[in-house]
């Protein structure tokens, strides 16, 4: 089984996918932008003017995304596709990411009768500030939001919506949904 937990920023992704490494016993892939920051030793707030970094940066987030879900059969993930939303957001090289060679592959893994993705939506009640990014804006969130969205009906991925801030609802919805899951 994989488990995705997609969607912007600051709505509570990395605690639904602590909680379903806990309870399934899967594996987590934390969020691989704050590895690549903190191996760079960059912040995000300085990266933004440098536009050669940003690109850099999105290109291997993005990429690493993809290697480390290939590392496990099974598995939850802080993460997936929607780096794509922040590529378009601040980089220049979203068509070199959208290219048909290293996509169609990735899109045909979320597909896979396995995989299962929660699009966890924003809500003002979730939204902090983590130590990474300068400062949380509510339109910026919601701009990510819209994006991901986007792409979820764009390729026609199976996902099922998180649009509430209760955690208690929150693992309701998410253990009703991977008690589908047929190993």
């Amino acid at each position: 089984m994989k488990v995705y937990f997609v969607g912007a920023h600051s709505t509570g992704k990395t605690t639904c996918a602590r909680y379903v490494s806990d309870k399934y016993k899967l594996p987590m892939i934390t969020e691989v932008a704050r590895a690549v920051l903190s191996e760079k030793e960059w912040q995000l707030d300085n990266l933004r003017h440098d536009m050669d970094k940003v690109d850099i940066y999105q290109k291997e987030v993005f990429m690493r995304q993809m290697y480390e879900e290939t590392k496990y059969a099974s598995f939850v993930s802080d993460r997936s596709f929607d780096g794509l939303a922040y590529a378009a957001q601040h980089s220049r090289l979203l068509p070199t990411l959208m290219d048909p060679g290293t996509l169609t592959s990735y899109i045909n893994n979320l597909k896979a009768p396995d995989s299962f993705i929660f699009f966890v939506r924003p809500c003002k009640a979730t939204l902090k500030a983590d130590g990474v990014r300068e400062a949380i804006n509510w339109d910026g969130v919601v701009a990510i939001d819209a994006m991901v969205k986007f792409m979820l009906q764009m390729w026609e991925l199976r996902y099922f919506q998180i649009p509430i801030e209760n955690m208690q609802e929150r693992i309701q919805i998410i253990d009703n949904v991977l008690s589908l899951h047929k190993p």
